[in-house]
């Protein structure tokens, strides 16, 4: 087969030689003809087309459209019944009674309103009438004889009228004597129950009315009456004519609540923010504490239908945060990735939340004594069980919260002491370096490798690139305890650390008791993404945590109580937030967790830094037992090689208080004696100046051997 090019070459046509074998072409076949299909309710022609269209409405009812509902309800039902039971069965030989006294009342009402007839009355008049007519003409026979007709008519009338109603109630007596037990029992309830009822007064109540189980109960009226008394809704000319809410959902029975969603009505101006920003109101309209009730924006990307004016809104039958806390998943894991979520807590309903860290900064407030701390461990808790995570460790108090931290932490900074404040600046000083480390090798890397510039599982294994967990506790104590200019460099440092950390694979995870301008400033709150408050004193403090504004949207810290100790509320975004009853760690639970990871960090050879040369962890984990001062004055002296001895006991009681709170240097000379320290000399001398105190050396001289040589064994 030949092919002619288009164009001549030197004048003459060129020909080109084609050696495959033709193809013989078939033609295409045509596309198959689909008949427009136009249904009925589509014509406009159609008369018939509004009554044709299928309602949008759901045909089960709200509560009957999920198994979890019914259950709920279902459940909610029974306890109600069983309560009832017990209450009113308790209180049947009082409701006897009661029907005892209401029948002999209901007995007297019965035979007075029967009396007229029972005595003829209808006669009666007749009879007077004649008689004083008698009376004015006593010489009318006819007219006596009308009188005596009369008296012998209402005579007769009285004798029948009261004979049957004596065999009445003679017949009634002795079937009732003759008759069986169960009979006279039902032959009793049908005489008795009447007369009850005809001896009720218009306040009458044969039945107590207890209490249900059930404490909160919600109507759609209640809930308009709510929002109409916080002003949220236009009062009319009566309630029932005033504007209400339209409930999408509910109210129905939630678990241990009530469930609504509603929409505020159009032409009121109210939204859905200002519903948010009158919960206390509300919850004293609904006669419940307003931690009972949960409302939160319904979005239309999480809701079909969800706009600025609808509202989800649940209120618990009681305090949904207390009772026995819950304890932390991480405490029976082996292993956890820090790429996944990490178990956090429970909110009000039960679910539970779960919080991901990666490529977030975290900062944790609140008053002292609520959990504040604890909470903030369990999200380093989590990289414990990462051996592909380095931790980073400050504790400005210098407590025992953290010790357990020197099994694990690639730098432990204790206190806030001018040692441990150098050691402060000297770890952000080496984070710093350490990530512009990172971003130049990332900037290096393929974008088959590293597509978004940023780490990777796989970027984190092969190039030895472990994420770094930065934790600082107490920031206001190192901010307090430095000079201006050093201040300002530190929070400069933060921030950088906060707000560059997180493409090199940094979380940060910052607590602070006073979260003001002054402990923490606004630069640096402002830029961290995950937010925590313990109680806080008013809204102005947990804005100060959760940031500005977020309590007029419904995140205020400042409703929790002293009870809810662990119990906080979580924003993960500008309109995102929920309260959280944090999962629970104890102390040692969380030190059993740090020698776990430091196994899982020894066997993938991530061990390093100052957990790699501390003999108390490395004793620790080899099973060999240090006396407990002997331990403690270790961990207080980690940044300093001397101490004076009054600057050492005053470390050791910030460290353990019940310990160490009545030592004088006497019993610490003598306890660290026996736990087999010599000191070379009683002196040290320290920036010029002399005084009693301890040399490091002195103190590691009575750890064995074999530790110091080798910590990791």
């Amino acid at each position: 087969m030949t092919e002619t090019l288009a164009g001549p070459v030197n004048g003459h046509a060129v020909t080109k030689l084609n050696l495959l074998k033709p193809v013989e072409e078939t033609p295409a076949a045509p596309p198959p003809v689909v008949p427009e299909v136009v249904e009925a309710v589509d014509r406009p022609d159609n008369p018939l087309a509004d009554w044709l269209t299928v309602p949008d409405e759901p045909v089960l009812p709200v509560w009957a459209r999920s198994k979890a509902s019914i259950l709920a309800n279902v459940q909610a039902f029974g306890r109600l019944t069983w309560w009832h039971t017990r209450y009113h069965g308790l209180r049947a030989p009082k409701y006897l009674v009661k029907t005892v006294l209401l029948a002999a009342r209901g007995f007297y009402r019965a035979t007075v309103g029967m009396w007229p007839t029972l005595s003829a009355q209808d006669h009666t008049a007749a009879v007077k009438a004649l008689r004083a007519q008698c009376k004015a003409k006593p010489e009318d026979v006819e007219l006596a004889m009308r009188l005596q007709l009369a008296h012998a008519a209402r005579t007769q009338s009285r004798r029948w009228r009261f004979g049957a109603a004596a065999v009445g109630v003679a017949a009634a007596a002795t079937g009732l004597m003759l008759a069986d037990p169960l009979l006279q029992t039902g032959m009793t309830a049908a005489m008795v129950a009447p007369l009850a009822y005809l001896g009720r007064g218009k306040e009458t109540h044969l039945l107590d009315q207890g209490t249900p189980p059930i404490k909160v109960d919600m109507s759609a009226q209640q809930l308009n009456d709510a929002l109409r008394a916080a002003g949220l809704l236009k009062s009319g000319k009566g309630d029932e004519d005033g504007p209400k809410v339209t409930c999408t959902m509910g109210p129905v029975r939630d678990g241990r609540g009530w469930a609504v969603i509603f929409d505020m009505p159009r032409g009121g101006g109210k939204t859905a923010s200002d519903v948010l920003a009158k919960r206390e109101v509300i919850a004293q309209e609904l006669a419940v504490d307003e931690i009972q009730v949960i409302m939160s924006r319904v979005r239309a990307a999480k809701s079909p239908g969800g706009n600025a004016g609808r509202v989800s809104m649940w209120v618990a039958d009681d305090d949904p945060y207390l009772g026995a806390p819950n304890p932390s998943p991480l405490a029976s894991m082996d292993k956890f990735s820090i790429w996944e979520p990490i178990p956090f807590g429970q909110d009000a309903r039960g679910t539970r939340i779960t919080v991901p860290v990666m490529w977030q900064s975290m900062f944790f407030g609140g008053l002292p004594r609520r959990g504040k701390t604890f909470t903030q461990r369990l999200m380093t808790a989590a990289g414990l069980l990462d051996p592909w995570v380095r931790h980073y460790v400050a504790d400005g108090k210098g407590g025992a919260d953290w010790m357990p931290m020197r099994a694990v932490a690639h730098r432990l900074v204790m206190g806030a002491e001018d040692d441990a404040v150098e050691a402060l600046k000297a770890m952000l000083q080496e984070l710093l370096i350490e990530m512009e480390r990172r971003f130049a090798i990332l900037r290096e890397l393929p974008t088959s490798i590293c597509p978004e510039g940023k780490l990777t599982p796989q970027i984190v294994e092969r190039y030895k690139l472990p994420i770094i967990f930065v934790t600082i506790d107490e920031l206001q104590e190192y901010f307090s305890a430095m000079e201006k200019d050093d201040r300002e460099q530190v929070i400069t440092d933060l921030c950088r650390i906060a707000r560059r950390g997180p493409a090199a694979g940094f979380i940060s995870n910052f607590a602070s008791q006073r979260p003001d301008a002054e402990s923490v400033p606004t630069k640096l709150r402002e830029i961290i993404t995950l937010r925590y408050s313990t109680q806080v004193v008013d809204r102005a403090s947990s804005d100060m945590v959760l940031g500005k504004g977020k309590a007029a949207q419904g995140a205020d810290a400042s409703v929790l109580s002293e009870d809810h100790v662990g119990t906080g509320v979580l924003v993960t975004g500008p309109a995102s937030y929920v309260t959280v009853r944090a999962d629970y760690l104890d102390g040692a639970g969380f030190a059993a967790l740090c020698q776990k990871g430091r196994a899982l960090r020894h066997a993938a050879g991530q061990l390093g830094g100052d957990a790699a040369g501390d003999v108390t962890a490395a004793a620790d984990a080899n099973g060999i037992k240090l006396a407990p001062v002997l331990s403690d004055v270790l961990e207080v002296m980690r940044h300093s090689v001397r101490m004076f001895t009054p600057d050492l006991l005053a470390a050791l009681v910030n460290m353990d208080e019940d310990t160490y709170g009545d030592w004088n240097a006497e019993q610490l000379a003598e306890a660290l004696k026996a736990a087999g320290v010599e000191r070379k000399s009683k002196q040290v001398k320290i920036n010029g100046a002399s005084g009693a105190g301890y040399q490091r050396r002195d103190i590691e001289g009575a750890v064995p051997a074999e530790l110091l040589l080798d910590p990791n064994g």
